[in-house]
């Protein structure tokens, strides 16, 4: 019986969250479709769109973080039926989100020559930095299409990002295979076409959501004070403060995983490949949790606004649990196709790289062992998180984050990451206990916030 009161609320949290799901998964496709193609040509060309993507992961997590924090102030206020806040939560919102994704793109350019000093295989570098400075480029119409995304969730209109997501990566592939392999009389650029397409598949999205939205009249009267930049302090104010903790927990946790993609460039070309690999297919299971997170978000922001905290807790944590259930189920999958997984990115008929990607499949089917083991504590601590967002509870839990990555997770990985230690293998054990720290202290966090919520209101 008490278990019902968690698993009733399945149907909904699906209906609420695949669609949110298949965008975040949208954003993943595309590195992956780039992953896969790319690494058709040889494995130098994959550790490049590695490393470069090592800096875009950088910025679309200070982006795509700072971004999530429109979705729980405009659920509060559309639970409140508050059409002012929800207009200068959109116009404001996406105003932050323009400004920010010129300056990561900027950035990026401004910081690019770091690529040189980090130690790495110079033929990788080399080819690393133009695929850099055009999926950089990208950035821009990506932030763009996050506000527009995480106003569409906060209204529980969850599908039309995922249309335009879905779109998205259908020209994402047709680009890249026309521009990659060089087909139709186009010229074969390698992973400069993926770069390309990238960019192209990204200006697309944005313009395809906003196509959606302003047909449907969801933002079609806001557009004027966009144009205008109608600013209002207080609800940038109140979106500064969510965002900035939120893109500093994206940060923190994609910061350490792009470190273990430098620490894998330290041990070579190869080692690197086969790291890509394990981060693609566990970026993917990533992001389900991650789809579910936002709902936890959305829900938890609309019991903040009715101010039901015991619905909050409940609601909460039967996501949670769907969540466990997704993880347990990706656990088992990779660890029984471990050996398998890697073939999808490797042309094992390639007789000149023959040894190098068998290399690659022994490296990587070794990863896999310890992704299948933190599938549960990935989901739950990004499930938890979106919940203690829609509660607006953003600080403590970035301190939590922080701890977790850089004071536990990163030293083991650097430590036990070295060529006389565990090599790749000890790289991402530091990975595994960073997640295992953060997913229960935010638990702990989350449980003594609404229990605390509930004895004060009920």
């Amino acid at each position: 019986m008490i278990l019902n009161n968690y698993t009733k609320e399945i149907s909904y949290n699906l209906k609420l969250s695949y669609p949110i799901i298949l965008g975040l998964l949208g954003h993943t496709l595309v590195g992956m479709i780039d992953n896969i193609m790319v690494g058709k040509l040889d494995p130098t060309n994959l550790a490049a769109v590695s490393l470069g993507n090592s800096f875009i992961f950088i910025a679309m997590s200070i982006g795509i973080g700072f971004s999530a924090a429109i979705t729980p102030v405009v659920a509060e206020a559309h639970s409140k039926n508050d059409n002012n806040d929800l207009r200068k939560s959109f116009v404001n919102g996406f105003l932050m989100c323009l400004i920010l994704g010129v300056f990561l793109y900027l950035a990026i350019l401004l910081f690019k020559p770091l690529l040189f000093m980090l130690d790495q295989p110079k033929n990788v570098v080399n080819l690393a930095i133009p695929y850099l400075e055009i999926v950089a480029a990208s950035l821009v119409p990506l932030l763009m299409f996050q506000a527009l995304k995480q106003y569409s969730d906060g209204l529980s209109l969850t599908a039309n990002p995922m249309y335009a997501t879905v779109l998205a990566n259908i020209i994402n592939v047709i680009v890249n295979y026309v521009l990659i392999f060089g087909k139709f009389g186009f010229p074969a650029l390698g992973i400069i076409g993926a770069a390309i397409g990238t960019l192209t598949s990204r200006v697309i999205m944005f313009s395809f959501l906003f196509f959606l939205l302003f047909k449907k009249n969801i933002i079609k009267n806001y557009i004027l004070e966009i144009l205008k930049f109608v600013v209002d302090k207080i609800m940038i104010k109140k979106i500064l403060s969510l965002g900035f903790p939120t893109s500093l927990q994206m940060l923190f946790e994609v910061g350490i995983f792009t470190a273990a993609i430098w620490l894998s460039g330290l041990l070579g070309e190869i080692t690197q490949s086969a790291n890509q690999i394990v981060l693609n297919i566990s970026s993917m299971t990533f992001m389900i949790a991650s789809g579910l997170g936002v709902s936890a978000a959305i829900r938890s922001g609309n019991q903040k606004g009715l101010g039901n905290y015991k619905e909050l807790k409940r609601i909460s944590l039967s996501i949670l649990f769907l969540g466990i259930l997704f993880a347990f189920t990706f656990s088992l999958l990779i660890f029984i196709f471990r050996e398998y997984l890697p073939y999808i990115y490797i042309d094992i008929t390639d007789i000149y790289n023959y040894e190098k990607n068998i290399m690659i499949v022994e490296k990587s089917a070794k990863l896999f062992i310890i992704v299948a083991l933190f599938q549960l504590f990935d989901s739950a601590q990004v499930i938890i998180l979106g919940a203690l967002r829609g509660m607006q509870d953003v600080k403590i839990p970035t301190v939590i984050v922080f701890i977790a990555y850089w004071i536990i997770g990163f030293p083991i990985s650097y430590y036990y990451g070295d060529i006389n230690q565990f090599q790749e293998t000890g790289i991402w054990m530091g990975l595994l206990c960073g997640l295992l720290f953060s997913a229960v202290f935010l638990y702990l966090r989350f449980n003594f916030l609404t229990n605390k919520k509930i004895n004060s209101f009920g």
